[in-house]
């Protein structure tokens, strides 16, 4: 596949004073390909969330570089475009709702961009039926639940139609409801939509529906591969303050315990067959 998001040689630290710094990025090196959906895992103050903003161009590396579709986020007149093409949504949607009227919100992004009126009403209106929130045009964004608020920030972004969207824990605030409803979301623009997803989250059975997950520790990345590949490493997991999933820890606990299984599990589905497969051999045994 194309890449789409090329992170070479980067390395980045934030400044306490002229004389002092903190390195959160060391040479790190990334490629995301185009329609693409990976997770990013790792703990608090690993450097997920600043490698969000470099994506966006919001941060800038001390050296290297980021490359949106081939172009430098370092030159300056490559902002816009980028910002355009990269789309963040964080954690509190309260901090990206702008406007008092759900339909006025989702089209703040694009009618500062100066879109006509048709082209305004048909993005705000495809950006809504997205995410389900169409109903809700003209309700009042603080009147919603969690999740709705969410859509609706998702919804500001989609309206922008940018080529990737980078989504920094945005279900760390909901409840599990509100946590389904924006997987939901983040799935349908992947799969259907084709858009690029990067999914920052602490939840390990949201990066285990992503096509590929990527464990960062200490400003490295430590683990990068399929779902199933990296939940298999848990004692690799473990040690840098990661869960696995909970089908995963169970045969996790089962092999330690001394029950052979002949493969890794992630979903509940694989986990069920697992167990059944197991019974079933253990009794035709007997």
């Amino acid at each position: 596949m194309q890449p789409f998001i090329e992170v070479k040689d980067l390395s980045f630290s934030y400044s306490l004073s002229e004389q002092e710094k903190i390195p959160v990025l060391s040479h790190f090196d990334l490629t995301i390909e185009k329609g693409s959906f990976v997770a990013i895992l790792g703990h608090n103050g690993s450097g997920k969330s600043t490698l969000a903003k470099l994506f966006n161009g919001l941060q800038l590396p001390d050296s290297g570089q980021v490359l949106i579709d081939g172009k430098d986020t370092a030159d300056e007149k490559n902002i816009l475009d980028i910002r355009k093409n990269v789309g963040l949504v964080f954690q509190n949607p309260d901090n990206q709702i702008v406007a008092t009227i759900v339909e006025e919100d989702v089209a703040f992004g694009p009618e500062n961009l100066g879109f006509p009126q048709a082209e305004l009403r048909r993005r705000v209106d495809e950006a809504l039926k997205a995410v389900d929130m169409y109903d809700y045009r003209k309700h009042e964004p603080h009147r919603l639940s969690g999740g709705q608020k969410q859509r609706v920030a998702i919804a500001g972004v989609i309206a922008m139609e940018p080529e990737c969207i980078v989504f920094d824990e945005p279900t760390a605030m909901l409840d599990p409801k509100g946590r389904q409803e924006v997987m939901n979301i983040i799935l349908k623009l992947n799969r259907q939509l084709q858009k690029t997803v990067v999914l920052i989250t602490h939840y390990m059975d949201e990066a285990a529906q992503a096509q590929r997950v990527v464990v960062m520790d200490n400003g490295k990345i430590i683990a990068d591969d399929t779902p199933h590949a990296v939940f298999a490493q848990v004692e690799l997991l473990k040690s840098v303050g990661l869960d696995v999933p909970q089908p995963t820890e169970l045969i996790y606990q089962l092999k330690k315990a001394g029950i052979a299984f002949d493969k890794d599990v992630l979903t509940d589905e694989e986990c069920l067959e697992a167990l059944s497969r197991k019974f079933s051999e253990d009794e035709h045994c007997q």
